[in-house]
């Protein structure tokens, strides 16, 4: 662990080797961000409790406002792994407590910070676990304006709230997009529905970028709901896709799906290029794209 230095003039206040990533990046006008590969910081989101914040100490970089638990990237450092290390150095998360759900990056070209939106998945008491930090606090989503906050995350915030509360979701009509390429599925309908859902599990592990979705920020990690009827529906369940087996026609079964979530406040999207069901799934309120734009998105 390296923390970072505070002002100019200041000594850097270290405890352990220190990492490459640990530097300043300047500007040609004189303008300072820490970490010399790009920051990240952890928004720890909890429906009840509200989101995670970190007091910071007097010598750090804006001393004393509050702000999110983050700090300076490893070299070849993914910005989540960072973010869930740095939340874990810092505030104690547990790694496996939280699930990203989205990522915002502000891209300044000579440095770059990534906020990593992540749901409370599994309870856990937050506490200060170095010296960087006065206090860690949930903060109910009302009173974080309350707080004087750093500058950056007070610039980021407004956005950062409007979409907590967006919850996305793929609904997939299995038969439709394995039977828009034609590649012999026909001779085995199960093998080519398995092989369909093991690849939206590695797209729902990486995630879709924003404008695909139509959202903002940058990146989403939206849950997948494959649907499968027929003969597909001896398929295999994999993890990180929940798997619909129709009991008859696949439509009725994907236009229920897409009502249900959407009625449960979800942002739907239904990847079908049935026209038939496009229009059932748009009146159910969902976004409907065909099976090239999931295609697309596998690769």
């Amino acid at each position: 662990m390296t923390i970072e230095p505070a002002l100019p003039g200041q000594p850097p206040r270290f405890a352990g080797p220190r990492d490459p990533g640990d530097a300043w990046v300047v500007t040609e006008a004189g303008e300072r961000y820490w970490g010399r590969f790009g920051a990240a910081g952890l928004m720890a989101f909890d429906t009840e409790r509200g989101v995670l914040l970190q007091h910071r100490v007097g010598w750090s970089h804006h001393g004393g406002t509050w702000a999110l638990p983050g700090g300076a990237l490893h070299q070849g450092e993914p910005a989540i792994a960072g973010a869930l290390r740095e939340a874990h150095e810092e505030a104690g998360v547990p790694v496996a407590s939280v699930r990203p759900r989205f990522t915002n990056v502000l891209d300044l070209g000579v440095w770059s910070y990534t906020t990593v939106v992540a749901d409370v998945i599994e309870r856990f008491a937050a506490a200060v676990t170095d010296p960087e930090s006065f206090a860690v606090e949930w903060s109910p989503v009302d009173e974080v304006d309350d707080r004087p906050l750093h500058p950056g995350f007070a610039d980021a915030w407004s956005s950062l709230r409007s979409l907590l509360h967006v919850r996305p979701v793929i609904v997939v009509d299995a038969a439709n997009v394995v039977g828009s390429v034609p590649d012999g599925w026909w001779k085995d309908r199960a093998g080519a529905a398995e092989h369909l859902l093991t690849r939206v599990a590695a797209l729902a592990s990486s995630g879709v970028p924003a404008d695909a979705l139509g959202l903002g920020a940058t990146h989403w990690f939206p849950d997948f709901v494959v649907v499968v009827e027929g003969q597909a529906r001896d398929v295999m369940d994999i993890d990180g896709v929940r798997t619909v087996r129709a009991p008859g026609e696949g439509d009725d079964t994907i236009a229920a799906e897409a009502a249900a979530l959407a009625d449960d406040g979800h942002a739907v999207t239904v990847v079908t290029s049935d026209r038939g069901l496009r229009a059932r799934a748009e009146d159910a309120g969902a976004t409907v794209h065909g099976a090239g734009w999931l295609t697309g998105l596998l690769g």
